[in-house]
């Protein structure tokens, strides 16, 4: 057999098996033979092998076990049979190998195999069904920042990639395998065989080389690119039309894997052959990805051997809390005591790994079919996996001792099914169908025992000659015993008496609330007390005892494999994907570690940041959310290059950026730079036009100092809150302050020069302002709005800032209501003058006054945010709401008391996002069709743009609740029948909805602020404030 068609003899036994894979996992499936006969009926088919599984929906023919252990003998993913015993087939058997000689010819002849043919009569199935619905109008939520240097690239910074259309999948898993530096080097270094560059042999060649190439100059862009994420659209489209799918179709992480996988192979094998003719070639993606191991089985008595590849190693999640159960219940297929001894006729196999590939990859299946609702669902569950998985335990040559140490820890397992049943009993103790522990059951009876004797039946009356301390009660009718019984406060067993208004008439308030024996002689209270207390410490004792020993079991299980020899073949985590949302729809992305600085990043599209463990651990173990890891890629610890930098071969020094590149991918890359650097420079150029075209109107407030001009030299114009004239008079208020401060001045000063009555003034004022700092007001009655002074001593500004502002009052130009004031106002003037610049930084001043200019401007969002809140003119609180905790956020960062509570206006921003996001949902429901589309459109313009702000900050439980609460309100319609448009449309929008990309996407212009005296601001903020029913205390 040629080397040509052993290479299409196994891709096609590897496309069959594929093919089972999917229909395993689609329906949930797990006889083999009933899934290749559900193959062979619908002619390879998946989308009627779908149908016949389900269809059957248990009727399934018995299997026979001596043909599915046949079948488990012959080809799987790239499998191959090697010395195997059984040589018996059946007519399905004969019927296969027909079928996988046919799909050989056909591949021979077109290039296309039947797994590809399968999957595009599926989807054109599909595209040919959504053609009679409506389009789809897409709205984009997120859009390129027009400013470049939004999009430039800082320093060291990894590349992102930009999603062209649910393609969170395509980032996902480029992202770590482009990280894998080995496997980026073969990428960047790859070109073509000199054969196939003018005419490709047949169509399959027509698709893997033009990948290969746009790869190849993504991988580049992803080097050396100046720009923050580059866009991967022409890759995308090669893999799509190779899937025949629409553009909204979200791939599946493992199917695409898979055919990347296949591609790379396909085109590596091409340059291998070309390199090595006559010699079997060596494909470096083989290599890199594919292991072997070795099927131990016993079928019938007789034992068998098959050594099989595999690629990406498929597990199980239901049922297994960590990745070693996973791992151990992948293993051992059927009942494997045959396996160690000579007479038993029970049937069963093992896998043991002879070859792990350097590149370890498992896929978790997190999706099952459900068979009475019809559609797939996704496992939630949790399951643990380490950052170092040690492999000995499952290679072939520790077969003897694992099997060992399985049997011991089968044995441990035993015993401590036992122990856990025994410790079950004292725990939950009883008979009925409430049980307790026993420790407190004789807790209690020891309380009851020791209760005062009640001498009277519970169903008899109360009368005067109750017990002391009892008062007489009126005549009852049967009042329950839990409200019979004495009083006696002395000893320490009596339970407080609850004082109940709406019964005080009917029972003395201080009966004991519960039953006490009537008769007990103290020989009796003293045996039986004595008994309890010696059975309440056995009790106790015995379970501590059992606690400790089901401990010590665990701890023995967990060091089993821990001797050195079962620690020689180590494989650090290297990457982990991640799905977020349903079966049907969902948002991916990817941690990554970086071995070169020691931290975690988080590959989510265009954004890329450092991350952490417990970040990954809380997104990727599952239990937590809707998000879990959904593929797992480990690297041979003993493998450094797989992830080492390359060198250069003169200098010894480390390559990086544009050195790293061919020389024709770094003309590309430098292309690409140019053109970017580029459009820089022409957004620089336009920034500056539109700064000189707006200079002439706008007048700076050093203008007059710096021009030395003679004439009223005022160092600065005074900030717009000192209340400068205008029509309405706004600034009434605060002359009036600086006018009673100067009357009173005069008052108690005994000089009447202005001098000193500017000096006793400015204290009478500052003393003033100091007591508002000093009160402790309610939040309607805040005092930083009343004056720039009380917000600057609030957040400890510098004395110099305070001075000079309080000086700018009294210099202000409009002081004129008497000569006196007049004066008053020269004199403040030429001390601001005289003011040297080294005694104050006008650029602090300046910034703090920009802050209380800030905080005013918060204060205006935050108020006119509740009020329409309160109104329920949601859509536009929103937008006052979104940038008040914004600005806010930005003041608080500052200090504690720079701007409002975080937590009230977090509280109010995410109430208008779930009640939008509910109106959004009752207008979806209702069906009709312009309804939808507003419903759709508020989730699109308002809902779904805000949510990055409320997962960016992390700590904020709340906040994530509630982004979980909107997303599970759409999730929920996925299972529900409804129209083919409105389910097109469903899908369109939810991987929009469930992308967790912390990226601040494009959200509407601050709204234009309305200007507000200081009395109406204060007056108006404090009635919002005062008219609010709940506060965040009280949760969502």
């Amino acid at each position: 057999m040629t080397v040509e068609q052993n290479v299409l003899q196994q891709h096609s036994q590897k496309h069959q098996q594929t093919l089972l894979n999917q229909l395993r996992e689609v329906t949930g499936t797990t006889d083999v033979q009933l899934l290749q006969h559900a193959l062979q009926v619908s002619n390879g088919d998946l989308a009627e092998a779908v149908a016949f599984l389900t269809e059957k929906n248990g009727k399934a023919p018995q299997q026979d076990e001596a043909a599915y252990y046949q079948t488990a003998q012959t080809g799987n993913d790239r499998y191959m049979s090697v010395g195997s015993q059984a040589d018996t087939r059946d007519d399905l058997q004969r019927a296969i190998a027909l079928s996988l000689e046919e799909s050989s010819r056909a591949f021979r002849e077109t290039g296309i195999t039947d797994e590809e043919q399968a999957i595009s009569r599926v989807l054109e199935a599909s595209i040919a069904e959504n053609k009679a619905s409506l389009k789809r109008t897409h709205t984009e939520v997120w859009s390129d920042s027009p400013n470049p240097h939004d999009r430039k690239r800082q320093e060291n910074c990894p590349v992102g990639l930009k999603n062209v259309g649910n393609t969170c999948w395509f980032s996902a898993v480029i992202q770590s395998l482009f990280n894998l530096l080995e496997f980026q080097r073969l990428v960047l270094h790859y070109s073509p065989p000199a054969r196939v560059q003018d005419l490709p042999r047949n169509q399959k060649e027509h698709r893997y080389l033009p990948f290969m190439r746009e790869l190849r100059h993504l991988f580049s862009l992803m080097v050396g690119s100046k720009r923050k994420y580059v866009d991967p659209s022409r890759a995308v489209e090669i893999l799509k039309d190779a899937f025949k799918s629409s553009d909204s179709q979200q791939q599946d992480v493992s199917e695409f894997t898979h055919k990347l996988l296949d591609w790379l192979e396909d085109a590596f094998q091409l340059k291998a052959e070309e390199e090595r003719e006559g010699e079997k070639p060596k494909n470096p993606m083989v290599e890199l990805f594919y292991g072997r191991f070795l099927a131990v089985g016993v079928l019938e008595g007789k034992k068998f051997e098959n050594s099989e590849m595999f690629g990406q190693y498929p597990l199980q999640v239901n049922g297994f809390k960590d990745l070693h159960e996973c791992l151990e219940a992948a293993m051992i297929e059927g009942e494997i005591e045959s396996l160690h001894s000579e007479n038993c006729a029970k049937s069963g196999q093992e896998h043991w790994f002879t070859e792990l590939p350097p590149v370890l990859t498992f896929e978790l299946s997190r999706f099952e079919f459900n068979q009475a609702l019809g559609r797939p669902e996704k496992i939630h569950n949790k399951l643990e996996f380490p950052s170092l998985l040690y492999m000995d335990r499952y290679m072939d040559r520790n077969r003897d001792i694992t099997r060992i140490k399985r049997e011991e820890i089968r044995r441990l397992k035993e015993h401590l099914t036992l122990l856990q049943q025994r410790l079950e009993r004292y725990l939950s103790y009883g008979s009925g169908p409430k049980r307790f522990p026993l420790a407190d059951v004789l807790q209690y009876a020891m309380e009851f025992a020791t209760s005062k004797p009640v001498c009277t039946s519970p169903v008899e009356n109360i009368d005067t000659s109750g017990p002391p301390g009892g008062t007489a009660a009126p005549q009852q009718q049967t009042p329950s015993a839990a409200d019979q019984g004495p009083s006696n406060a002395t000893e320490p067993q009596q339970r407080v008496a609850v004082h109940k208004p709406f019964t005080q008439s009917r029972l003395p308030p201080d009966l004991p609330m519960h039953p006490a024996p009537r008769h007990i002689t103290e020989e009796e209270l003293r045996v039986l007390e004595g008994c309890l207390q010696r059975w309440r410490t056995e009790v106790e004792n015995d379970t501590r005892d059992l606690q400790a020993s089901i401990s010590r079991i665990h701890r023995t299980m967990e060091l089993m494999y821990s001797d050195k020899s079962m620690m020689q073949v180590p494989y650090r985590l290297h990457a982990v994907l991640v799905h977020e949302g349903q079966a049907n729809a969902g948002h991916y992305w990817a941690y990554i570690h970086d071995p070169h600085h020691r931290c975690w990043m988080k590959y989510n599209d265009v954004s890329v940041t450092k991350s952490s463990w417990e970040e990954l651990v809380r997104d990727s173990f599952g239990g937590y959310r809707n998000a879990s890891a959904y593929c797992l890629m480990y690297i041979n610890g003993k493998k450094p290059f797989l992830i080492e930098e390359e060198f250069d071969k003169e200098t010894g020094q480390a390559l990086s950026g544009l050195d790293k590149l061919p020389a024709d991918l770094k003309e590309y890359v430098m292309e690409d730079n140019q053109l970017f650097d580029k459009e820089l420079e022409e957004w620089d150029a336009m920034q500056a036009r539109k700064a000189r075209q707006e200079t002439p109107a706008t007048v700076t407030p050093h203008t007059g100092t710096e021009a030395g001009s003679l004439e009223s030299p005022a160092p600065q114009q005074e900030p717009e809150y000192m209340e400068q004239p205008s029509p309405t008079d706004e600034c009434r208020h605060l002359q009036e302050d600086t006018q009673r401060a100067i009357c009173r001045a005069a008052a108690e000063q005994d000089e009447s020069t202005p001098e000193a009555i500017l000096s006793m003034a400015f204290k009478v004022e500052y003393a003033r302002l100091l007591r508002l700092a000093q009160e402790d007001t309610a939040p309607e009655n805040d005092r930083r709005l009343q004056h720039a002074i009380v917000y600057f001593l609030h957040n400890q500004a510098p004395k110099r800032i305070l001075e000079r502002t309080l000086l700018m009052q009294f210099a202000d130009r409009n002081l004129g209501f008497d000569e006196r004031c007049r004066s008053v106002m020269k004199v403040a003037r030429a001390k601001l003058d005289l003011i040297n610049p080294d005694e104050l930084n006008m650029e602090e001043y300046e910034m703090w006054h920009q802050d209380y200019r800030n905080f005013r401007e918060t204060t205006i969002f935050l108020m006119i945010g509740l009020e329409l809140f309160q109104k329920r003119s949601y859509v536009e609180a929103l937008r006052y709401l979104v940038y008040c905790y914004q600005y806010n956020k930005e003041l608080l960062s500052k200090g504690l008391y720079r701007g409002h509570d975080e937590e009230l206006i977090a509280h109010y921003r995410r109430e208008c996002l779930l009640k939008l996001n509910e109106h959004a949902a009752s207008l979806f429901e209702s069906g009709d069709e312009s309804e939808v589309n507003t419903g759709l459109g508020i989730m699109n313009e308002l809902v779904v743009p805000c949510l990055p702000l409320l997962l960016a900050d992390e700590a904020e439980e709340r906040d994530m609740a509630a982004v979980e609460d909107m997303r599970n309100r759409w999730c929920s319609y996925l299972g529900q029948e409804m129209e083919s448009h409105l389910q097109e449309k469903l899908t369109d929008f939810l991987p929009k909805l469930l992308d967790c990309s912390t990226e601040v996407r494009s959200f509407h212009d601050p709204p234009k602020l309305p200007s507000y005296s200081t009395l109406e601001l204060c007056e108006r903020f404090g009635r919002v404030m005062a008219s609010l029913s709940r506060t965040p205390a009280d949760g969502r």
